[in-house]
């Protein structure tokens, strides 16, 4: 058994799409990133990376590539999941929590779990996605940005 823990922050900006677990969700702004910036799926790459050992998402897909410039973070999942599942681990789990004051995300959250379950090949019932804000607290209640936290357990 394996356990690894990810977390990813980017800023609201206008001009961009709000992707989170490859879902576009209609907003006044979007994540700004090298990527599509989408911070659930990023901080599950850095989770599972963590597991099998082999750092980080920045590591596999650094920001000064344009080998990754506007990649959908769905690729890099794929890209990730074929890595743990190269090195023979099978998902057991993975619960992650999007931090965001806005937009209200609790209607996406089955198409995140069933877009993230497909790229992974496992049931949907293996990734649980919960959204919470800060209470108007810090930057994230403040709206200047959207992040993740993902803890995953491998077998």
């Amino acid at each position: 058994m394996r356990i690894g823990m990810g977390y990813d922050i980017h800023r609201l900006v206008t001009g961009r799409k709000l992707i989170l677990g490859g879902v576009t969700i209609p907003y006044k702004k979007g994540l700004l990133g090298h990527s599509d910036a989408d911070v659930l799926v990023h901080a599950l790459c850095d989770a599972l990376l963590g597991a099998i050992g082999l750092g980080d998402i920045g590591t596999h897909f650094p920001d000064t590539s344009s080998e990754f410039k506007d990649i959908s973070s769905m690729i890099i999942l794929s890209r990730t999941w074929d890595m743990v599942w190269d090195r023979g681990f099978s998902l057991e789990n993975a619960d992650a929590t999007i931090l965001a004051e806005q937009p209200k995300l609790a209607q996406y959250r089955t198409a995140m779990r069933q877009n993230i379950a497909g790229v992974m090949n496992v049931a949907p019932h293996c990734i649980n996605i919960k959204a919470t804000t800060t209470e108007k607290l810090g930057m994230f209640g403040r709206g200047e940005g959207v992040g993740a936290m993902c803890v995953v357990l491998l077998s």
